[in-house]
């Protein structure tokens, strides 16, 4: 740990550190917009398009420059947003075939240029620093570069939060309230160029749009408040950008791709636990409300069957004996059920949840009859589900939109309130 924190005491290394770090937070901030405009893809175009802008810039300059590079490739970017979107307008060509044209045809163009000027007399110029970065040589130069990008970036982002917000969720209406729509859609364009360009010694060409949408789509996954998704896919940037540069440092690897495998590590750790869409929650949450539905299933059970055992529970449900037990033991605890395994009688409590439990399943009978016009041979199996979901209120609505009927399409009578 020691010979950790002295080596990032270095000055390469904090170099490395802050440019990674300006670069996973204005990725984070930006990518929300990419992921919730369905503008992934072309975030990956961009990435590769301006491979010919950094090839020309050498050839213009005649010497490796942060500036001329920057400038080379975002006019680079500019030119595939504008081939892509030309295209999808005026060519009866599907979007992303579009999109998939300009980009190949660009990068290629990128490649073999900078290929030629590799194999050029006195030339030291490396195509793999450009696809997959080189934070490590980053210079003074290419810090103010990121800062300039990650201020701006920051700033268009506040100054027009409310008109991006608008397009990118009711496009149409954002129109008729005389939004510009199209030039904030090539300004976006315009800032994604700039941020990949700002990102290129960082992660490379071809990593950057991991940095872009894994952090974004990770922050998608933690909120639904469009302000937290922003601050979170900004510090998962961050947090990526970090962790990702010093794995690097310490197994000794590339950091571009160390960044884009923690930045797809944490999207997995948030998929396994987040408790609102995570896979474990989501497994428990179904679990829990299985267990519920069994319950009240055993519970409506008894009281059509008084005094069944917990075998014949376990049949009629569908459950192994065991199961059984534990659920009727659960519901005896819980008051709902009294007796011994071999005669079970449901307590007050468990009577009044069981007439609950009829009166939900009698009351949306009759609502699929009246209201839906279905027949009273189709309606038992959707009521036998639909009565363990049906709130008090709900019922209520129904009851009274129905005009509190007091029997059931099959002649039952409905149990009161």
């Amino acid at each position: 740990m020691n010979e950790l924190i002295e080596l990032l005491s270095t000055e390469w290394a904090l170099r490395a550190l802050i440019t990674s770090s300006m670069v996973g937070i204005m990725c984070g901030v930006l990518g929300t917009f990419l992921v919730l405009r369905n503008m992934s893809l072309i975030g990956d175009a961009l990435s590769h398009s301006i491979l010919p802008g950094i090839f020309f810039a050498f050839v213009l300059v005649g010497s490796y420059s942060s500036i001329a590079f920057f400038v080379g490739s975002s006019v680079a970017g500019l030119v595939a947003a504008l081939g892509i979107s030309w295209i999808q307008q005026n060519m009866s060509t599907k979007n992303d075939a579009a999109i998939g044209i300009i980009y190949t045809t660009m990068f290629s163009i990128g490649v073999i240029g900078i290929s030629w000027l590799q194999h050029s007399g006195g030339v030291h110029i490396d195509l793999k620093d450009f696809l997959f970065g080189n934070v490590l040589g980053i210079s003074n130069e290419d810090i103010y570069l990121t800062l300039g990008v990650m201020i701006f970036t920051l700033v268009s982002v506040v100054i027009f939060y409310r008109h991006l917000f608008i397009t990118t969720f009711q496009e149409t209406i954002a129109q008729t309230m005389g939004i510009p729509t199209r030039f904030l859609h090539y300004f976006l364009l315009l800032i994604l160029s700039f941020v990949v360009v700002a990102s290129l010694q960082a992660v490379g060409v071809i990593l950057v749009v991991a940095m872009l949408i894994t952090p974004a789509s990770t922050a998608l996954l933690l909120s639904n408040k469009m302000e937290k998704v922003i601050v979170i896919s900004a510090l998962l940037g961050f947090l990526a950008a970090v962790l990702g540069l010093i794995g690097a440092i310490v197994f000794d690897t590339v950091p571009g791709p160390a960044m884009a495998i923690t930045s797809a590590l944490i999207y997995l750790v948030v998929v396994l636990l987040s408790k609102e869409h995570g896979i474990i929650f989501k497994y428990l949450r179904e679990r829990k409300e299985t267990i519920r539905i069994e319950k009240e299933d055993i519970i409506k059970y008894l009281f059509k069957n008084k005094g069944s055992s917990t075998q014949s529970v376990a049949e009629f449900i569908g459950i192994t004996g065991s199961k059984a037990k534990s659920l009727v033991a659960s519901l005896t605890k819980n008051g709902f059920i009294q007796g011994g395994s071999s005669q079970l009688l449901l307590s007050p409590s468990g009577e009044r949840q069981a007439m609950d439990l009829i009166r939900a399943h009698r009351l949306w009978e009759t609502y699929q009859v009246e209201a839906m016009g279905l027949d009273a041979s189709q309606i038992h199996p959707d009521a036998e589900r639909m009565e363990h979901h049906l709130s008090p209120e709900m019922l209520e609505k129904i009851n009274k939109d129905l005009g509190y009927p007091t029997n059931d399409p099959h002649g039952s009578p409905i149990p009161p309130k």
